[in-house]
């Protein structure tokens, strides 16, 4: 995997076949997450050559959409209470406002997940459409920190710790002795991913607004 860097003015990652089809389901599980249609109903996905994604993310799919303060903390996290200690204000906001931001994030994970579904090890993103990107980027990290239960600094540096571990028991062939959740860490491996894709997409991006005032 190679971050964005940019080439003729265009946001250019490149991410291998097994790279792309984990990256496209997590955003499909996620757009499904939010109430959106199964994103490749009429085309098929790039998938890894084995669908280990099916179980790691059977939670995320076939969740029920709602008007009411959703009973998930990872849609919770994606579509946030305006009044906390207000019931009546933040179900009366949620109801005037939640359809059509949910709309907007799932328009913005369908058209991610129709670029990573495109043949090439390239991820092509336009100028117009990086910051757009970045926030359906950030949507997919909420969910993954929810599931992973990342709320604190603390709580991300123990992550990173186990992470380091689980590495060094493959490298040392030990993985028999591991003493993490493969399963947290395969997401928590993939959370560190997204996270360092979206840095660098957004590098791009004031970048080329410092070209442009130096201009």
């Amino acid at each position: 995997m190679r971050g964005f860097t940019e080439r003729d003015g265009v946001a250019v990652a490149e991410l291998d076949e097994d790279e792309r089809a984990v990256v496209a389901r997590i955003v499909a599980d996620v757009g499904l997450l939010l109430g959106g249609e199964a994103f490749g109903m009429h085309s098929e996905p790039v998938r890894p050559e084995r669908d280990e994604a099916d179980e790691i993310f059977a939670h995320l799919a076939g969740l029920e959409d709602s008007l009411t303060e959703p009973d998930d903390p990872a849609i919770l996290r994606l579509l946030p209470n305006a009044a906390p200690t207000d019931r009546e204000v933040a179900s009366e906001f949620r109801r005037l406002t939640e359809g059509e931001l949910r709309d907007t994030k799932v328009t913005r994970l369908r058209k991610m997940w129709e670029q990573l579904s495109e043949d090439g090890p390239e991820w092509e993103v336009e100028r117009q459409d990086a910051m757009a990107t970045a926030a359906a980027l950030t949507d997919i990290r909420l969910v993954l920190a929810s599931r992973l239960s990342l709320d604190s600094d603390e709580d991300a540096d123990r992550l990173h710790t186990e992470i380091q571990l689980a590495e060094h028991a493959l490298d040392t062939d030990a993985e028999d002795d591991l003493m993490v959740d493969p399963e947290r860490v395969w997401l928590g491996m993939l959370y560190q991913a997204l996270t360092w894709l979206q840095e660098s997409l957004v590098t791009f991006v004031v970048s080329s607004e410092e070209g442009e005032r130096n201009e």
